[in-house]
């Protein structure tokens, strides 16, 4: 008996550290694929920030979408300075995505159907330059294609009237505060995400369901 349990806890050890070292390699395995995985950004904007956000985090691809500040004069602005008008920031959301899932012409095409482009300054009832739309690119393969998709969407009947919207090169982009990031899914039933987001969400999955 002392025999065979001599015999059987050796095999036990080999057992675990084979079973270990499986496991070990199935985690490695893991972390360099997602150590590998590339993401890239792209920066835009198109009234309040709260709906481009909230579009943008049901398409399939994006991995993360921020709401800040960009394009203006006055460092680390706080809401209530570019809500003024005065900072020349406009509200942003720079999205992180997996350009194997969607590309950035893609995420440009949802951005033109889901916001109006042909206002200046303005969505709806949001007024003011912060709220103008615009394409903030980060290299130079982003301001071909703006620039490709731009022609493209003009040249078609999308829209009645033409385009306004600019394309400009990404300087520093600003977080906007904690309660602005995620407001639609934490703020469903506020009267704005009700009357202004909700609709836009609708035509978002009306027309690009296949992105969902």
């Amino acid at each position: 008996m002392k025999t065979l349990i001599k015999l059987f806890i050796p095999a036990l050890f080999i057992l675990a550290s084979a079973c270990k070292g499986t496991a070990e390699k199935s985690n490695n395995t893991e972390f360099m694929e997602f150590k590998e995985k590339k993401y890239e950004y792209a920066t835009i904007g198109g009234g309040c920030f709260w709906c481009i956000e909230a579009i943008f985090m049901e398409v399939r691809g994006i991995s993360k979408a921020t709401s800040g500040y960009s394009g203006g004069t006055v460092k680390n602005p706080s809401y209530r300075e570019v809500t003024s008008g005065r900072t020349g920031h406009a509200e942003v959301v720079q999205l992180e995505f997996d350009p194997e899932i969607i590309s950035y012409k893609d995420i440009l095409e949802i951005f033109f159907h889901l916001h109006d482009p042909t206002t200046l300054n303005r969505q709806g009832a949001d007024v003011g330059t912060q709220y103008r739309s615009v394409i903030f690119y980060h290299n130079d393969e982003q301001e071909k294609i703006a620039r490709q998709v731009f022609e493209e969407i003009g040249r078609s009947d999308l829209w009645e009237n033409s385009l306004v919207t600019e394309i400009s090169p990404l300087g520093e982009f600003y977080v906007a505060e904690d309660y602005h990031q995620n407001y639609y899914a934490n703020n469903p039933n506020q009267p704005y995400c009700t009357f202004v987001i909700s609709p836009k969400l609708s035509k978002l999955r009306k027309l690009f369901k296949d992105r969902l």
